[in-house]
């Protein structure tokens, strides 16, 4: 038979680059520093189940998406896993594998722990084993030190190719760079150089020389995109950000390309490694498939959270209706720990009624602040700015506060230089030591005064405000019995000598404070063109409703009011609030100081000052819930600071827009975060930041442990442990909507990426009736009535 060789160097040159692109997809993105969110570690792997993907992710990381078997058994010994959890978890999988009844399933988790998965060996891994030389460690260094300077955010006083494309500049730098030669590798530099000019290119002729096949190449790609941490991570977030202005972006291309390289280098100066290779790319060409371990681990992670959903549903009793005027109504973040201080304000007065709703407010805000021309997206990440926004001030105050911008980056350039910061440290040594005294034992500076007001970029016309205004209302489910005064409260965290401050404050406002948007939205709604305009369109607000912004500090449970847009007459009632609010935050700090290893409440304030200080406060530790209903649904139950709570009256709702909207947004935003402390809590060494005391700051980006050149995103060990055990009991987040079934089936038709997190477990599912659990979502767009909902 005649093969016409032409047609198949085309043919696996397209299946290639296919694999390569299926492989960047499994990545997820790393946001960096300045405005880090929570990002789900699966974004890449929703399409299959957790046992799949944990088959997965053994192979081409080492790690299981499960916690281990002593630790399940563990659970059931105390009681967080009951029988009726396992045999519902069991019932509800349909896999062959799973174990025939609750006996077999609860001898899987007694036995001993399995051995520690291992990824399938790179060929850096085999050349390490037959040379006795450590060649992952010399790429991780080598390429991280050439990363650092590439994708370098302002933080280097010297990029070595700025603007160049990764590959390019890898390729300049490498030629040159002798540390593969001296550590053994001769010729390096050479085969560097003879290398194809293109990435793409690059990646055929490596993938031919290492004897890839199609079936083979996807996960052997993903599998070296793992290998160099969180570098192809950050790459990822700049194809998510150029793909958000309908562009694209080739490092993610570029970044396999250049570590391909160093397996066919390798490969040549280790020959002897080819069989064990050879068998290696067979291995990567099986399917994945999970294991009866993987199903079983799989059935015990359903059973815990199935177990946390029978306890939830318990305090979901009904619905406790007021139906009177609320002298105060303060609208928060839907953030978790948004349901503590809201528990703790509605118990000060009866008069008081709290909302929530996501921190951007429905405001799509590109913003400059205060002294400075850098755009902030203020907003979720899936979402792009729709609004310019400025808190540009006095052109004089702008002047000043741009100078002492510049002085300090000028200061701190001289303090980081090669060879003035050797001076620095001879002449004011002795002046930082007593400043860093003061600042561990809490007497650090004070959070300075806020900025000037926000205001819209060549201001909004009056139809656009009244639309505005009502489109945030009706999406608030807030369009009648208004509060005297309404609070609109974004909300922050107060951190220092944090490098990851930005992850402490509000992820639907990008990683920024909520400051911005409440301040925005106040001024908006206090707007007496916005009030007409929302009466034509049947929302009646009392002339005597006034809308105040606010931002609530989760580290220290204070709330700071802005007050520069409150009309005349005002002040006496915003007093009253004031009084309200110090003594919701003193309960609130009673109720959360005890998780603080060290804490009271006495002492979080000065703890939040503290430079030392490496837990400030859990973040969002804990998260396990999402409930979207009206405050009567939530009212009066303690839950733990553990849920997202929505606002949402359906019955509000014409067309269930509002309904699309907190499915397909906030929803899969709190699935991120809930995702990204399990990733960070169960594969910390994958998918979590590391020690934070070692930690380096790199780039702007994010941090290296040590001096490592491997990039670690993810959350920090100390933001999810206490020293002893996890804080964060990892759980798949529980959705629960009060809205009618079809409605919510229809959304999840029209949007099958959020479908999936469903139809795969990513997110259970269940609807609430009068503030009740009603039923559970079954994989394919079916529905289990209660009470059985929580039992299979």
């Amino acid at each position: 038979m005649f093969i016409n060789h032409a047609q198949i160097a085309p043919a696996l040159m397209s299946a290639v680059l296919k694999a390569a692109e299926r492989a960047a997809r499994r990545i997820p993105p790393a946001f960096p520093l300045e405005a880090t969110v929570a990002v789900n570690p699966f974004l890449g792997q929703t399409g299959e189940d957790l046992a799949s993907a944990s088959a997965r992710l053994q192979r081409v990381a080492g790690v299981r998406a499960t916690r281990s078997r002593s630790d399940y058994a563990a659970a059931i010994a105390a009681g967080h896993i009951t029988d009726a959890d396992l045999q519902a978890a069991l019932t509800a999988s349909v896999s062959p594998l799973k174990p025939q009844d609750i006996a077999a399933l609860k001898a899987f988790a007694a036995a001993a722990d399995d051995k520690e998965p291992a990824a399938l060996p790179t060929v850096a891994d085999l050349a390490a084993e037959a040379t006795g030389t450590d060649w992952p460690s010399v790429i991780e260094k080598t390429f991280g030190v050439w990363a650092a300077g590439q994708f370098d955010r302002g933080q280097a006083l010297w990029s070595p190719a700025p603007g160049a494309q990764a590959f390019a500049s890898w390729r300049a730098w490498a030629t040159h760079d002798l540390t593969p030669e001296i550590a053994g590798l001769s010729g390096f530099c050479a085969h560097v150089a003879a290398a194809p000019d293109t990435s793409e290119r690059a990646i055929f002729r490596t993938a031919e020389a290492l004897g890839l096949n199609e079936a083979a190449a996807e996960t052997i790609f993903h599998r070296l995109y793992m290998d160099l941490g969180g570098w192809p991570q950050h790459a990822r977030w700049l194809l998510w950000q150029a793909e958000l202005d309908g562009k694209t972006d080739q490092t993610l291309t570029d970044l396999l390309a250049i570590r391909l390289i160093w397996e066919e280098v390798l490969l040549a100066h280790v020959p002897g490694i080819a069989d064990k290779w050879a068998e290696t790319v067979v291995a990567h060409a099986a399917p994945v498939t999970p294991s009866r371990e993987d199903i079983a681990l799989g059935i015990l992670q359903d059973a815990l959270e199935r177990n946390h959903q029978v306890k939830l549903s318990g305090l979901l009793d009904g619905k406790k209706e007021t139906g009177t005027r609320p002298a105060l109504q303060a609208a928060f973040c839907i953030d978790v720990r948004s349901e503590v201080f809201r528990r703790a304000l509605e118990s000060v007065d009866p008069a008081i009624e709290t909302i929530g709703f996501a921190g951007f407010f429905g405001l799509p805000l590109a913003h400059k602040g205060h002294g400075s021309d850098t755009v902030e997206a203020h907003l979720p990440v899936l979402l792009k700015p729709g609004l310019e926004t400025t808190s540009h001030g006095d052109p004089k105050d702008e002047q000043k506060t741009r100078i002492a911008a510049r002085t300090a980056r000028a200061w701190g350039r001289f303090r980081q230089a090669a060879v003035s910061s050797f001076a620095f440290v001879e002449a004011a040594g002795p002046l930082y030591a007593g400043k860093l005294l003061r600042d561990a034992l809490g007497l650090g500076a004070k959070p300075s005064d806020h900025a000037p007001a926000p205001h819209v970029a060549g201001g909004l016309d009056a139809k656009t405000k009244a639309d505005t205004g009502a489109a945030v209302l009706g999406a608030m489910s807030l369009t009648d019995t208004f509060g005297k005064v309404v609070l609109l409260l974004g909300h922050g965290g107060q951190v220092t000598n944090n490098p990851h401050e930005s992850a402490y404050h509000c992820g639907a406002c990008g990683g920024y404070t909520g400051e911005v948007s409440a301040r925005l939205l106040a001024t908006l709604l206090n707007d007496p063109e916005t009030r007409q305009g929302l009466a034509e369109r049947g929302i009646d607000v009392p002339e005597d409703t006034v809308f105040v912004a606010g931002l609530h500090d989760t580290t220290v449970d204070e709330i700071t009011l802005y007050d520069d847009v409150l009309p005349a007459g005002a002040n006496k009632d915003i007093d009253r609030v004031r009084d309200w609010l110090k003594q919701a935050g003193q309960i609130a700090l009673a109720e959360r100081a005890p998780a603080l290893p060290g804490a009271t409440p006495q002492t979080v304030p000065d703890r939040a000052l503290n430079w030392a200080e490496v837990r400030p406060e859990w973040g969002l530790a804990g998260c396990a819930a999402f409930i979207a209903a009206p405050r009567s649904a939530t009212a009066g139950k303690d839950l733990g600071g553990r849920s997202f709570l929505h606002s949402y009256d359906w019955q509000k709702d014409k067309g269930f827009g509002t309904l699309e909207l907190i499915i397909t947004a906030p929803v899969v935003v709190a699935s991120w975060i809930s995702l990204q402390y399990y990733g960070s809590s169960v594969m910390p060494e994958v998918f979590g930041g590391g020690n934070k005391l070692i930690h380096n700051v790199v780039g702007g980006i994010s941090v290296i442990e040590g001096n490592s050149g491997r990039l670690r995103p993810g959350l920090p060990w100390q933001a999810v442990h206490d020293g002893e055990h996890l804080m964060h009991q990892p759980l798949r987040l529980s959705v629960m909507i009060e809205a009618p079934r079809e409605a919510i089936l229809d959304v999840l038709e029209r949007h099958p990426q959020v479908r999936e997190l469903f139809d795969n477990g990513w997110l259970h599912l269940f609807t609430l009736q009068d503030g009740k659990v009603d039923a559970r979502y079954k994989p394919g767009l079916a529905w289990m009535e209660a009470p059985s909902s929580l039992a299979a």
